[in-house]
């Protein structure tokens, strides 16, 4: 086993840095290409050069490098490397530690996937186990007609349709019916509020549980399926067991490889759906970060943000990796 996650961690590392890299590649290309983002510091001011000069030196831009279009520009990639290494990420471009914006930022999406999370878990285990105990009926039928209409519907424009043609009359009524700052009030309010983050969470946290709900609750249908039809489940019912102790400790209970598998899966597009979820509510959180800098053309802090979201990435995957071989031993060895 200590092999094993040993060869799963140096693998992490490898995609770590090759995530990196190629990060590293597409933001030096379209410096190349677009011209100095370090401008967008002054906004509308049309600076010096004396100014220009000073500012892409505190935001490493300074490389002749930038100037040479197809040029990869290894040393300042090496430099930010030695950097990331000692905890350093930089600054943004109003001169905010990127480390600091993470840290004030990281709780709120924390709170949304923690909802995210349970709705997701909820519905796909719910949903797919009664999918799988009734085959071939009338409620199999619907649920993945449902779930193939969810997955018909991309997040944003899910949220979208919630905000525009939901939330704001759904909000309206809720503040004439409850009052101003009653539960359901802030549960349909079309944007994130600091002071109640976990109400203003609610609603887009299970609009994104929702959307990654569709395809776990086909996999956990098909994985408990193949497991009603194996040789443990019908000794259990040859016992004389009860049809609820078989499904909760044969059934569900061997299925669970492929469900752990997807957890993995699940994680990394609800972080793609939290940079979606967040920008478009205004929430404060990782992705909103990423979002704002992105649109501000704030190198430093979309580099740092990147990463430090591909380095959960890669660290989930390696949870999950070991919860695998966990389950199941003969993947340690394959």
């Amino acid at each position: 086993m200590g092999r094993y996650i040993l060869r799963r961690t140096l693998l992490g590392v490898a995609t770590l840095l090759l995530v990196m890299f190629v990060l590293h590649l597409l933001t030096t290309f379209a410096i190349q290409l677009n011209g100095n983002p370090a401008l967008a510091f002054f906004g509308d001011h049309v600076p010096t050069k004396s100014q220009l000069a000073a500012v892409e030196a505190r935001y490493g831009l300074d490389d002749p490098c930038y100037d040479q279009p197809g040029n990869p520009c290894l040393g300042p990639f090496v430099e930010r490397l030695g950097s990331y290494a000692q905890g350093d990420f930089g600054t943004n471009l109003r001169g905010r530690e990127v480390t600091d914006i993470v840290a004030t930022a990281a709780p709120n999406t924390l709170k949304l996937f923690l909802i995210v999370t349970i709705v997701w878990f909820v519905l796909g285990m719910g949903l797919g186990t009664v999918a799988a105990r009734w085959r071939g009926r009338a409620s199999d039928h619907g649920i993945r007609l449902t779930s193939v209409l969810i997955d018909a519907f991309p997040i944003f424009v899910l949220l979208l349709v919630y905000r525009y043609v939901f939330a704001v009359p759904l909000n309206g009524w809720a503040k004439d019916t409850f009052g101003a700052s009653s539960l359901p009030a802030l549960w349909f309010r079309p944007s994130f509020d600091d002071d109640h983050p976990w109400a203003t969470l609610l609603v887009p946290g299970i609009l994104l549980g929702l959307a990654g709900s569709a395809a776990f609750i086909r996999l956990v249908r098909a994985s408990q399926l193949e497991s009603y039809t194996g040789d443990h489940v019908r000794t259990a019912r040859s016992r004389g067991l009860n049809e609820r102790h078989v499904v909760v400790h044969h059934v569900m209970r061997n299925s669970a490889v492929p469900v752990v598998t997807a957890v993995g899966l699940t994680f990394t597009e609800a972080l793609a759906g939290a940079v979606i979820t967040e920008g478009m509510m205004n929430i404060y959180g990782m992705g909103g970060v990423l979002w704002s800098a992105v649109r501000g053309a704030d190198v430093a802090l979309v580099l740092g943000v990147v990463t430090i979201l591909a380095a959960v990435t890669v660290v989930v995957m390696l949870v999950v990796d070991v919860a695998y071989a966990a389950l199941d031993p003969r993947i340690r060895y394959a």
